[in-house]
């Protein structure tokens, strides 16, 4: 790196994956910013790594979920010049069927998932793109591509995250911003709590090898990275025909004739 010194923000940085970001990130060179609730482990944290690289680590303990909170954070994204990374990994999940699902748990879970991650990337694109410059790692799951009669809101919390994601990658495309989008499997955190996982052993992936996976790829140019996908066939024939239905539904707006109905009219004035 050069001698300008660019920092990293980082949420849920307190423990599992974004413990990891804050490790990696700091061994690449980058002074950082932790974001998570509790302050002890933040600064715990912070200790060891301004220990282990001499880096500068600032902590700001915020609850995502509270908006004011939440707005401090944004606006510390949004004046900041150092911020050349963000990584979106804050994160919940809410496993139940509709039926019996906990609302403020629902409502709880799109704060975090969807509005936090969308406005903290909001505050970091216009300055990402007036100076060509930054990265953006956001934080999904396989579950976006895999819809969940137990977990619908989470399933569709990522779904939201893997095509916000591509909408910028899409946007930046010809710029030197990079937008990343990691869709890990199960991981071994505290994601799951005091709760029995609901998934074999032999499925759980480190925060450690993930983390390593998403930056391998990212250094190979992988901007959609599935850290436990080893036939990447699978995801090129899978986006190939999402690009495939996407142009068979905007050719016209004529009703398919299967639906019995005559295509309308249009009157001329």
């Amino acid at each position: 790196m050069s001698d300008v010194r660019i920092s990293a923000l980082i949420t849920g940085a307190s423990s599992g994956i974004g413990a990891v970001y804050a490790d990696r990130l700091a061994a690449r060179g980058y002074d950082l910013i932790l974001v998570a609730r509790r302050r002890d482990r933040l600064e715990a944290l912070a200790a060891r790594l301004r220990q282990d690289y001499g880096r500068v680590v600032e902590v700001e303990p915020a609850d995502l979920r509270d908006p004011e909170d939440l707005a401090r954070i944004e606006a510390l994204v949004r004046s900041r010049e150092d911020i050349g990374v963000l990584v979106n990994n804050a994160g919940l999940g809410a496993g139940a069927p509709s039926v019996s699902a906990d609302p403020e748990a629902v409502e709880t879970l799109v704060k975090i998932n969807v509005l936090a991650l969308t406005l903290l990337c909001l505050a970091a694109t216009p300055r990402f793109a007036a100076r060509d410059d930054g990265l953006i790692i956001n934080i999904a799951s396989i579950i976006a591509v895999i819809p969940s009669a137990t977990a619908a809101a989470y399933s569709g919390s990522k779904a939201y995250v893997l095509n916000f994601s591509r909408s910028l990658q899409s946007e930046f495309a010809k710029t030197n911003v990079k937008v990343q989008v990691v869709l890990p499997g199960p991981v071994r955190t505290e994601f799951f709590g005091d709760r029995p996982p609901p998934f074999p052993d032999h499925l759980f992936m480190s925060p450690e090898t993930l983390v390593d996976v998403a930056f391998r790829a990212l250094d190979q140019g992988e901007m959609v990275c599935w850290p436990t996908l080893h036939d990447p066939q699978a995801w090129t024939s899978f986006d190939e025909a999402r690009r495939a239905l996407s142009k068979a539904v905007s050719q016209d707006a004529v009703p398919p004739e299967r639906y019995g109905l005559a295509a309308p009219i249009e009157s001329v004035t």
